[in-house]
């Protein structure tokens, strides 16, 4: 069967593998249906992996899939059914595990085609407790999205920053995928959305999304534009994913006793912080990374019930996996980039 491995940094090559055994036990065998690509293929592919790994390495972390067949002991799957699959490798059997904070797991072994193989490939074996099902009206790009995209977000918005009806939110990156995810998903539960972009197209679409302002970082400072459309009270909650460069303004726009997640640093890894401003602001910073379980099954049923849709820039097949990973890291797309398996 076919798989996308890295075989050094940048050069990714399709080649053939043996294809998995008969699922053991608690195990599933998937056939892969699609890929959703994240800047974590694009940090993977420049080399950029903060653990030990091992090449060739077969790509992918966000995935969904299509059981094929089922192990001993795995009363939960059928043959046929889509899932989305959890992207992490955890123990099941931590206090986090069982308590279902998965993404806080004390044993995990690593990210899938990050530390460990990933899932662009036709077929894996996987431990069922780590596949939700897809409901009804799901189709195999929705569960692809889901396990990063839209269960980062909702862990985001709703597990840490507590995002309330009503309050005023700043998306930065608009157009990325978690981006257009956080404008939908805040837009819908009733809150004021403000997002950045870097280009006049990019605006016109998220405007189209369902962002009320939407500000060209290349041509305004945003934390200026945010306190004027504010009034100089600020948001309630920033949204922040990139990191260095948009550190100090996300903290300019906020308001008293305003709170800051973030889940990434694009940008660089490191800043400096002004502490009277963090203490007499009243500020509240909420690091989040990955999801639970649960964030993906309600992710799923918002795209079931028509609240929320993927935004989809392109669909690629393995021979366009290199310059779709390029176009990533020029932030050259509005959306998810999806690589089709099966």
């Amino acid at each position: 069967m076919r798989a996308l491995q890295l075989i050094e940094d940048r050069k990714l090559e399709t080649v053939e593998v043996a294809p998995p055994p008969a699922p053991g036990l608690g195990e599933v065998t998937l056939r892969i249906k699609a890929v959703a690509l994240n800047h974590i293929d694009v940090w993977g592919w420049r080399g950029m992996a903060f653990a030990k790994r091992k090449l060739p390495l077969t790509i992918g972390a966000e995935a969904s899939g299509e059981v094929e067949a089922v192990g001993p002991g795995v009363s939960n799957l059928l043959p046929g059914q889509l899932v989305a699959i959890y992207g992490a490798r955890t123990c099941g059997l931590c206090r986090h595990c069982r308590e279902g904070r998965d993404n806080l797991c004390e044993h995990v072994s690593g990210v899938h085609g990050f530390h460990l193989d990933g899932f662009a490939q036709e077929k894996i074996n996987l431990p069922a407790r780590l596949l939700v099902p897809a409901p009804p009206g799901v189709d195999a790009i929705g569960a692809a999205v889901t396990p990063v995209t839209y269960g980062t977000v909702e862990h985001m918005l709703f597990d840490n920053a507590r995002l309330e009806p009503g309050e005023t939110i700043l998306v930065h990156a608009g157009g990325s995928g978690i981006g257009t995810a956080a404008i939908q998903l805040a837009k819908k539960m009733g809150c004021t959305v403000i997002t950045t972009v870097g280009s006049a197209d990019k605006m016109a679409k998220a405007e189209a999304l369902g962002a009320d302002h939407v500000i060209n970082y290349r041509e305004d400072r945003f934390e200026g534009v945010v306190r004027k459309l504010t009034k100089k009270k600020g948001v309630d909650v920033v949204f922040e994913h990139v990191g260095a460069d948009t550190w100090a303004g996300s903290m300019l726009s906020l308001k008293r006793g305003g709170r800051l997640v973030t889940c990434g640093s694009t940008s660089g890894v490191s800043t400096q912080m002004n502490l009277m401003q963090l203490f007499q602001q009243q500020l509240k910073i909420f690091g989040s990374f990955g999801c639970r379980m649960e964030n993906m099954a309600n992710a799923m049923q918002k795209m079931a019930a028509g609240l929320v849709s993927p935004v989809i820039d392109t669909e690629v097949d393995f021979a366009g996996i290199g310059e779709a990973l390029k176009r990533m890291e020029s932030r050259d797309v509005f959306g998810k980039i999806v690589l089709r398996v099966g």
